[in-house]
């Protein structure tokens, strides 16, 4: 039986363990949800956050749906007996194929999840061309599909990335592979793009090196922000917002101590361009 067919029955029936001081758990499948976690803590210093990067099973981009909804839900549910207060799924993969299922599993609970900007992108750029650099599971789900169906006078060009993701695990995002890698992708789209989204929450840590291909001429663009905003809005909703002061706790499934002080240094460095 799948993990997620497994539910508490206080949190299936409603009722609030969390207070105000309770965290905001933010999930990904690895390191790459910090890039969401910085947005989320500059916004909001006064929060506790839970971070928990699933990096014993990254990728999740070339695994199948079925397996990255039981991995997001297994995670969801360890995560929700530790009385959070909201969950930010930091994680592309996972919001593609797990969002309607984790609301549906915690209907009490302030379920948020990253999207590719495309929306952001199409506002900017109205009949412009615009790249989505994501794993292959999010440009295969139907929510994303869904998404681009609704600007059908952008020109949208899908630009699946593997291999990125696990050289940014491996901190490897100023090394030879990765520049050789995004090379190979993004070349053929030097001067042709008005906008490329960053469909996955690792690839703000190469961001530098995208640009250096790209050039000026193509903005890029991602969802941490836009994610962070919307988790202030339904915290301040709920009367949930903490007065401070905040805190931080990082986790991983891999239990690698040399991956927990990575993602310190990821939390406390310019990852802009």
């Amino acid at each position: 039986m799948p993990l997620f067919g497994m539910i508490e029955k206080k949190k299936k029936a409603g009722e609030k363990m969390y207070t105000k001081e309770s965290p905001i758990a933010v999930f990904d499948s690895g390191v790459g949800g910090i890039s969401v976690l910085r947005e989320l803590v500059q916004l909001m210093p006064n929060e506790n956050y839970l971070y928990f990067g699933d990096s014993a099973n990254a990728p999740y981009g070339d695994k199948t749906t079925q397996q990255v909804r039981e991995l997001t839900m297994e995670a969801a549910q360890m995560l929700v007996a530790r009385n959070i207060k909201a969950l930010v799924v930091a994680c592309n993969t996972a919001t593609a194929a797990a969002i309607t299922l984790l609301r549906q599993q915690y209907p009490e609970l302030i379920v948020i999840g990253i999207e590719p900007a495309l929306k952001l992108a199409a506002d900017r750029f109205p009949q412009g061309r615009v790249g989505v650099m994501a794993t292959q599971v999010t440009l295969r789900e139907e929510k994303f599909a869904h998404q681009a169906e609704r600007f059908p006078e952008v020109t949208i060009e899908l630009i699946p990335a593997p291999g990125l993701v696990e050289l940014i695990e491996a901190g490897q995002e100023d090394s030879l592979d990765t520049r050789n890698l995004l090379e190979k992708l993004l070349l053929p789209y030097v001067g042709k793009l008005d906008a490329l989204v960053l469909g996955c929450t690792h690839y703000p840590f190469v961001k530098k090196q995208i640009a250096r291909i790209l050039g000026d001429s193509t903005q890029l663009l991602d969802g941490g922000e836009g994610t962070a905003r919307q988790t202030r809005r339904c915290l301040e909703k709920q009367d949930l917002l903490n007065p401070g002061p905040g805190s931080v706790q990082m986790e991983n499934s891999s239990h690698d101590a040399a991956l927990l002080e990575r993602g310190m240094q990821l939390l406390n460095r310019e990852v802009a361009v």
